[in-house]
């Protein structure tokens, strides 16, 4: 098999292999949902979106990682998710109603995705309408992690941000730069050093 449909084809398996863990799928619906998602390549540094360019498509991850930021009048970066394989990372409000997005996508690491544009997936709505629902069972998801993310900044002190990221997201927490992790849970990295070597005043 040529390496090239041989990587192809098992980038398609992790997407269905994705969305029947939340809906199951027919053969002839994977065959239509395989057709209309097409490959990405990144390098490490390149921009997947960047602020103020439309966010033409969805995009899967099936191998590297990518963070989505947005920078202040100052210059100063604010990480507001990472993802990796497996994982959608989007501007989504851009990508609905096609409007300038407000967050950059970087990749971290040489990354591959599949993706789909607004027209190719309003098709697949057509003729995979069980798609629509696991959509919406994602949203769902994303918008319970978002509130609980809220919570966690607003309650939980910045060891106990670290340690429930690092447990619930080991391979993440090991994965990225810790200046880049810092800026995710809303510290500096100095601070993120010190909690990982186990310095931090009681009280911090």
């Amino acid at each position: 098999m040529n390496p090239v449909i041989k990587k192809d084809w098992y980038m398609h398996a992790l997407l269905m292999q994705h969305i029947n863990a939340l809906v199951p799928l027919t053969k002839e619906e994977e065959t239509w949902i395989t057709e209309a998602f097409h490959q990405k390549t990144l390098k490490r540094r390149q921009f997947l979106v960047q602020e103020g360019d439309p966010c033409r498509y969805l995009s899967f991850i099936t191998n590297g990682c990518l963070r989505s930021y947005f920078t202040n009048d100052k210059g100063q970066e604010y990480i507001v998710q990472f993802g990796i394989e497996g994982w959608w990372l989007n501007d989504n409000e851009s990508f609905l109603f096609n409007t300038p997005s407000q967050f950059n996508i970087e990749a971290l690491e040489a990354t591959t995705l599949l993706q789909i544009d607004r027209p190719g997936l309003d098709m697949l709505y057509q003729n995979v309408p069980t798609l629509e629902r696991f959509f919406r069972i994602l949203y769902q998801r994303s918008f319970i992690m978002l509130q609980k993310r809220v919570i966690a900044t607003m309650s939980q002190t910045a060891e106990q941000r670290y340690q429930e990221f690092s447990a619930r997201y080991p391979e993440i927490a090991n994965r990225v730069p810790q200046y880049q992790l810092a800026a995710y849970l809303g510290m500096t990295a100095e601070f993120l050093s010190k909690i990982r070597h186990g310095m931090t005043p009681k009280k911090a």
